[in-house]
């Protein structure tokens, strides 16, 4: 009699592939979608306004109610003519100062803030120091008029120091004092949190080693300090680029910038929208050129040397 075992026949185990291979494909979707949302959003607002407007700028002389024409660079031509150039010109300049201005102000204020204040100061004098930025661009530029005007504290003062009064407003200098004013508090806050990372160990060791003080700051100080210099610098000289109001209260005609440009040939009497698009491109590249060197070299880890 022959027995014979039987063969055990185990339950088919689910295999370990489709749960990997699921969480592989949550993976996939989830960010998916939870950038959507946001991807539509900056489609709709963002993306195809800009596409609009390249689209614009390529139809020479395009004009509203006017047939469109065909596509070409005319444009672009037209907007590095000398009249129009000036005023690409005049706005670089603009940033350019107000990035100096603030660099030049800025760093004292960081670097006693971060360095040379008390500790349990340092909070509430920041909070002090970007207090203005609470409240409006437009009102800031209107206490900036009822500073300079003719009749306005400043030559009120000069009157009292018995110096000669000074005519302020509509003039350039106004111009840089409140894009000064309005983007210094920036400046201040990128160079603070860039120096309160300074090494201490590195001025004590250079001046152990009988640095001046003015070598420690070229040659310890500053190159800690690279990083934010440049974010700060380029933050500026980005939000300076498109500042519509200060040069528009401030300056006065003489003192049109990209901004108001753009704003005259979408909104002014010309009604030059295909040029207005052109100049708002160049503005778009230009600005885009410094967030890319802004991310490029703003976090950038630099080494003493």
């Amino acid at each position: 009699m022959s027995s014979s075992t039987p063969s055990s026949s185990p339950l088919a185990e689910p295999s370990p592939l489709a749960p990997s291979g699921w969480r592989k494909l949550t993976r996939l979707v989830e960010p998916i979608v939870l950038l959507v949302p946001s991807g539509v959003w900056l489609l709709l607002l963002l993306v195809a306004p800009t596409l609009l407007i390249l689209e614009l700028s390529l139809i020479p002389g395009f004009r509203v109610g006017q047939a469109a024409g065909g596509y070409g660079i005319g444009n672009y031509i037209e907007a590095f003519q000398p009249i129009y150039f000036q005023v690409i010109l005049r706005s670089i300049l603009f940033a350019v100062g107000s990035t100096v201005i603030c660099m030049m102000l800025g760093f004292p204020v960081a670097y006693w803030i971060a360095i040379m204040a008390p500790l349990r100061w340092r909070n509430l004098l920041l909070v002090l120091f970007v207090l203005p930025l609470w409240t409006s661009s437009l009102l800031r530029a209107y206490a900036w008029i009822a500073i300079l005007r003719p009749s306005g504290v400043l030559n009120s003062l000069l009157n009292v120091l018995h110096l000669p009064n000074q005519d302020w407003l509509n003039q350039t200098p106004a111009v840089y004092i409140g894009m000064a004013y309005s983007f210094l508090p920036y400046m201040v806050l990128i160079l603070y949190a860039s120096l309160e990372k300074l090494d201490r160990r590195l001025l004590e060791a250079a001046s152990d080693l009988g640095a001046t003080p003015q070598q420690t700051f070229w040659k310890v100080t500053v190159p800690q300090t690279l990083s934010g210099i440049a974010a700060g610098g380029l933050l500026v000289f980005i939000t300076s680029l498109g500042e519509f109001v200060v040069p528009e209260l401030l300056g006065g005609a003489s003192s049109m910038t990209m901004s108001r440009l753009i704003y005259n040939q979408f909104l002014g009497a010309t009604r030059n929208w295909g040029l207005g698009s052109s100049f708002s491109i160049l503005m778009i590249t230009g600005v885009s050129i410094g967030i890319a060197l802004l991310l490029k070299y703003g976090d950038r880890d630099t080494t003493v040397t």
